[in-house]
């Protein structure tokens, strides 16, 4: 029988959702290369803890099913599904000029792939590929920084310490004279903030009279603490997904005296400030560019070899796990 972790031997190992809080790797025979596609040999992928952990849970609405889907997914919510969306590899066949190239796609976790051309995304040689993985949730910071409409000198909070929350802090605090403060309930999280170049904050502690705040907990309490942070006429933007799960909040109060705005944010459209003159290529692009600063190195500390994924997920996607999700090395 095939070793479902070996891709070398014309086979490719996938790890694939299989039912509610379960997880197992797939072999499969490696695909045949058609026209106008590249085969990548897989390094690293990366975990979005918070969308993984729907998809793991089974949570995801049926109306949200085709929305939700990854471009390289296979099978269908709820089960069996192979999910995942950060894969960093290695071109080992297609074009002489992209053949050797390190390269980000919105690939499932996988030991290799095939990938149409223009899926896949250069990482320059002086970005490290295990940094790559960050590429996608750089995307979508750079996405909701333009949905708030930041600008310099502005007083910037952010409620939720995890990697998306890390990157909105990074991208904001390198706003001319802009004040940047993260709020997370971990005391820990203090030593992620400063080096990126934001102020740390528990939530009794945290700013008020913000211009502009996010909210990427995922928690009702960290919503209701982003309202409270808004100033007058501020905006709260709100990157969490909750998938099926009803969220109060608190809209009584200053709410309407203080005419915030609450504003959704997902990656999966430009936001419209950028949409007439940038494509998504461009923004992902420009998210790459973004990772080459070694500081970002500490949001991918940790690390899990693909073949103990499977034991290691529900771990790693429990709600009560602690620090960042590791990235997921293949060699």
């Amino acid at each position: 029988m095939p070793d479902p972790t070996d891709g070398n031997k014309g086979q490719v190992s996938a790890l694939w959702m299989t039912g509610q809080g379960q997880a197992e790797l797939r072999a499969a025979p490696e695909p045949r290369l058609n026209a106008g596609e590249v085969r990548v040999r897989t390094l690293w992928s990366g975990i979005s803890r918070g969308t993984e952990r729907l998809v793991f849970e089974g949570r995801v609405p049926p109306s949200e099913y085709e929305r939700m889907a990854s471009p390289l997914q296979e099978g269908a919510f709820p089960f069996p599904v192979k999910y995942g969306y950060c894969a960093v590899g290695i071109v080992e066949e297609g074009p002489d000029d992209l053949v050797g190239q390190t390269v980000f796609a919105l690939h499932p976790h996988q030991t290799g792939f095939n990938a149409p051309m223009a899926m896949v995304s250069r990482i320059p040689e002086h970005i490290p590929a295990r940094r790559g993985v960050l590429a996608a949730n750089m995307e979508t910071a750079l996405n909701a920084l333009w949905d708030a409409g930041c600008g310099p000198g502005d007083d910037i909070v952010v409620v939720g310490g995890g990697v998306v929350g890390l990157l909105v802090a990074h991208l904001a605090s390198r706003l001319p004279g802009a004040q940047v403060t993260l709020v997370d309930v971990a005391p820990e999280r203090r030593h992620l903030v400063e080096p990126l170049g934001a102020a740390f904050a528990l939530p009794d502690d945290a700013p008020r009279d913000a211009d502009h705040v996010f909210h990427t907990s995922a928690s009702p309490a960290g919503l209701d603490l982003a309202l409270s942070c808004a100033g007058f006429e501020g905006g709260v933007v709100e990157m969490s997904w909750y998938g099926d799960r009803r969220v109060e909040v608190s809209l009584g109060g200053a709410f309407h005296s203080k005419r915030l705005r609450l504003i959704s944010s997902q990656v999966g459209q430009v936001a419209l400030s950028r949409r007439m003159r940038w494509t998504h290529a461009r923004r992902l692009s420009a998210a790459i560019q973004l990772l080459d600063d070694p500081r970002l190195d500490a949001l991918v500390a940790e690390e899990v070899m693909f073949v103990d994924l499977p034991g290691a997920l529900p771990d790693i996607l429990s709600s009560n796990a602690d620090g960042l999700p590791p990235v997921v090395r293949y060699t």
